[in-house]
């Protein structure tokens, strides 16, 4: 084992026990490879500002891309701008990070490639991963470097609106599937990458990451069916963010749903999030707009509207009308079917994202003829549920690009 590996192994371990103990703030000082502070933010380099107007294209056409260096070893990093559509279907450009591993690949047929949609960041350009993989350190490299241990390709997208400028679109899932299934056409479009046009692809993404990855499965058959599509592996899946919204509201983490109120303000201007808040909540919309999860100011501001209900920061509840409940709607999980099979784990205990929901959307696929795997890991909550299903992810993509047959458990 050489001392590069040694030291992914190390990196690791300390991003998985960080997930787990709530320590992320410290990734961006403590892991090899740099820090943060020491490349210019996305919102001060100039790669990540698309030019204006877009040039001509399709979805998932290269702007333009830089080979970069990587937190992640043993990989070739590019990151890249490209073409997308956000959630009414405009286009727009969207940045993230294309890895090819050095590992080859040693099962069936050409190297697949992974369209890895990553959990929660924040709402900040500065958390963009294709910022934080190649400048120091990310909260999920460990899982993307298990994927390119296998000698898969792994493409990372940014989401709209984080990195590139205008709001991130936290949660709009219309516009994280299309984001997810167009990162994975830039990938095979990289000359340097070495994908062939017909790679199989797979998608794979817990929490914010499996609400991408499961819009991703329900738009690929009309809006993506080039793409050699496999499996899909969709974690901790926020399916219904009205009800998850419920739940979130007046508890610990009901910051999580303030940041996707600000996310469908920024994908639908009809909701005009700025007509239901009060001072507080305008305060706190100042705030949050620049904030990353994985930083002082994101824990301090989960500290600070913990156990507070959504009526402390608005004098009229948004969620209460139909404008608010129409949009969250058209963003709920289960109304198609999956073409290919579908892994769904989730943690019994998911204290942010509730298990009912998640359950219901299992039943929408399987009635629909979905082919679904389903597995609950019952000594578990959120972020556990990750540690707990990440290999089992891999293993059922990797008999998915095997060609292995699976059944499911509808």
């Amino acid at each position: 084992m050489g001392a590069g590996t040694r030291r992914l192994g190390i990196t690791r371990r300390a991003l998985r026990a960080a997930l787990v103990v709530g320590l992320g703030a410290a990734l961006t000082t403590a892991l090899p490879g740099g820090t943060a502070a020491a490349a210019p933010t996305p919102a001060e380099d100039p790669f990540y500002t698309p030019p204006s107007p877009l040039p001509a294209g399709s979805p998932g056409d290269v702007i333009r891309s830089r080979v970069v260096d990587s937190s992640i070893d043993g990989a070739r990093a590019e990151q890249v701008l490209y073409r997308s559509e956000s959630a009414t279907g405009a286009p727009i450009a969207v940045s993230g990070i294309v890895l090819t591993p050095q590992t080859p690949w040693t099962g069936s047929g050409k190297r697949p490639l992974v369209s890895y949609a990553v959990g929660t960041r924040g709402i900040g350009d500065q958390c963009a991963p294709s910022y934080t993989i190649a400048n120091g350190g990310d909260y999920e490299g460990g899982f993307i470097g298990d994927a390119l241990e296998k000698g898969w390709a792994v493409a990372v997208s940014d989401m709209e609106g984080l990195g590139t400028p205008g709001q991130h679109t936290y949660e709009v899932g219309r516009s994280q599937g299309k984001a997810v299934l167009n990162a994975a056409r830039a990938a095979k479009r990289l000359p340097g990458a070495g994908l062939a046009a017909d790679t199989p692809v797979g998608l794979m993404g817990y929490s914010q990451g499996g609400t991408s990855a499961g819009w991703a499965a329900e738009l690929a058959p009309t809006y993506a069916p080039d793409l050699n599509l496999k499996g899909v592996s969709a974690g901790g899946v926020p399916a219904d963010l009205l009800a998850v919204a419920r739940a979130l509201d007046g508890g610990l983490f009901v910051a999580f749903a303030l940041m996707a109120a600000v996310g469908y303000d920024a994908a639908y201007p009809d909701l005009k999030l700025a007509d239901y808040l009060n001072d507080e909540g305008r305060k706190l919309l100042d705030a949050a707009r620049d904030v990353c999860l994985v930083s002082g100011e994101g824990i301090s501001m989960f500290v600070q509207t913990a156990f507070k209900r959504t009526t402390h920061y608005t004098h009229t509840d948004p969620l209460a009308t139909k404008v608010w409940q129409d949009r969250l709607n058209e963003n709920k999980l289960g109304s198609t079917k999956p073409p290919v099979p579908v892994f769904q784990p989730h943690a019994f205990f998911d204290e942010i994202i509730p298990f009912s929901q998640a359950e219901a959307l299992r039943k929408d696929w399987c009635r629909l003829g979905a082919n679904v795997t389903w597995k609950v890991y019952y000594v578990s909550e959120h972020a556990i549920g990750i540690l707990r299903s990440s290999g089992d992810s891999l293993n059922f993509l990797n008999d998915r690009f095997n060609g292995v047959p699976v059944r499911g458990n509808c």
